[in-house]
């Protein structure tokens, strides 16, 4: 199994290397094998492909909206027709199963291509405000040259939804992948040209943590836009704000699912499946801290259980596979001391907890894990994991579960199951989250907005309002007569 690309970086309009920069390697976490190498951006390289957004966003920003849209619409297109190829690099990229990654990866990044290419000659109006005698306008003008900084559990698509609005809103764009997962971004790059995108408007730029400072520092870039955890954001958020740079940051989350007595048992445990073992529990909005009423606790707990353990966990690439690896190994020894962690703090190991033995020694994988009894003070329950790890709390009345719930520094989700519509919506109105279900869990398409409160970050990613964080308001004053001065 080979990724190998052309070079590691992809800027304007053409593959890159310089041999300088640090080894990246790209690992398959299902079996340990090193599919692709790749390099670090040294300097020469982040001076390259800023000079080339610089030189390139001008022109763009004088196109019409709708001239934009188009060939991003193009690219929607290809990476649609592309499916397939691109959901088995991103397996290769990440060890996320292939039922998941053809479903939910590219495709989520061509409908964001698809949204932005059609609302913007819509979307980016200003307006008309009469003055009397006199009037004024605004317009949305673009930042410049944005930087987009992907995590690594869904980086065609973060490349995607970042690169989308910024585009089409006249900005020239540079993407930083995680260094974990390099490949699918140049992918993009590669589609995007095709399409008709002019050279040196997406940008690929490979960094490690000694280029990311080199971007996010750098004078000529005048938004960041973040995709990762909370000590990270908190870095790059800082570093931005020195320089007064606009920032987005989507951050991580410990975030509350409560189920209500009343609620559909199998619906809410679908919920709380999806919300913990999709994507080997690899995602910043999951559910983790699964509230559950004391009146269907023990039914709860049965189904859950019984469900869980019939994952099937194996070979990413085989389409019968439900469940992968974490995407390397120093993730798995992550979740698997929070599992030891949770253990020793008395929490009750429901099922899973350990390394299957039905798959590859030289994989990351790690059980579904439920742990039930579990109390609020209890690490597993304050900390983020990001593993395939489900920690279940009793609770017995409203009111304390939404306290209990809002216990947290971080803010980036939550969800309600109940057959009470009535307080269904109480309860989302009082959670302190920037992105709340009722009767379902991680839904997030393009044409809602996602993302966080408190630690969890600022700024929203897809939806119109995606757009005004990637564009700026110019007001135009039209004196319609002469100026006059009492001096």
């Amino acid at each position: 199994m080979r990724a190998q690309p052309k070079a590691s970086h992809f800027i304007d309009g053409e593959y890159v290397e310089d041999t300088a920069g640090n080894v990246i390697e790209c690992v398959y976490p299902a079996t340990g094998e090193v599919v692709a190498r790749l390099h670090s951006a040294t300097p020469a390289i982040v001076e390259k492909a800023i000079a080339s957004a610089k030189a390139a966003q001008k022109d763009w920003a004088k196109m019409s909206p709708t001239a934009r849209g188009r060939i991003l619409y193009r690219a929607s297109q290809i990476i649609r027709e592309r499916n397939r190829e691109l959901s088995e690099l991103e397996t290769l990229d990440t060890g996320k199963p292939i039922q998941e990654t053809i479903v939910a990866d590219s495709t989520s990044g061509a409908d964001a291509m698809e949204f932005f290419g059609g609302v913007a000659p819509a979307a980016l109006n200003g307006e008309q405000i009469p003055l009397g005698g006199d009037w004024a306008y605004t317009k949305r003008i673009p930042l410049g040259i944005v930087l987009g900084i992907g995590a690594w559990n869904y980086p065609q698509q973060i490349a995607c939804w970042k690169a989308a609005p910024a585009l089409v809103a006249g900005n020239a764009f540079i993407f930083k992948p995680s260094e974990v997962t390099p490949l699918g971004a140049l992918k993009i790059a590669e589609i995007l040209i095709e399409a008709g995108l002019p050279k040196g408007l997406f940008n690929v730029v490979q960094g490690d943590r000694d280029a990311g400072p080199l971007l996010v520092n750098h004078p000529e870039i005048a938004k960041v836009s973040l995709t990762g955890s909370v000590p990270t954001g908190r870095k790059v958020a800082g570093a931005a704000a020195g320089q007064l740079k606009h920032v987005t940051m989507e951050l991580g989350g410990k975030s509350p699912m409560i189920v209500f007595d009343d609620a559909d048992v199998e619906s809410a445990i679908s919920g709380a499946m999806l919300g913990n073992f999709y994507s080997a529990g690899q995602v910043c909005s999951n559910g983790t801290r699964v509230f559950v009423q004391t009146g269907i606790k023990d039914r709860f707990l049965s189904r859950l259980k019984t469900r869980t353990e019939a994952i099937r966990m194996g070979e990413p690439l085989d389409e019968a596979t439900q469940m992968g690896p974490l995407v390397n190994r120093s993730q798995r020894e992550k979740v698997l001391g929070y599992i030891e962690k949770g253990k020793a703090e008395g929490a009750r190991l429901l099922t899973g907890g350990g390394i299957p033995n039905d798959v590859s020694s030289e994989g990351c994988f790690v059980q579904p894990t439920v742990f039930a009894d579990v109390t609020d003070g209890m690490t597993i329950a304050r900390e983020e994991i990001f593993g395939p790890v489900m920690c279940v709390l009793d609770f017995d009345h409203e009111d304390e579960v939404v306290a209990r719930a809002n216990a947290t520094e971080f803010g980036l989700a939550g969800g309600v199951f109940t057959a009470d519509m009535a307080r269904a919506h109480r309860v989302v109105d009082a959670l302190e989250a920037g992105t709340v279900w009722i009767n379902t869990y991680n839904l997030c398409p393009v044409e809602i907005p996602f993302g966080g409160v408190k630690q969890s970050g600022f700024g929203r990613e897809n939806s119109l309002a995606a757009l005004n964080h990637y564009t700026e308001l110019k007001t135009v004053y039209v004196a319609m007569g002469k100026c006059e001065a009492p001096y």
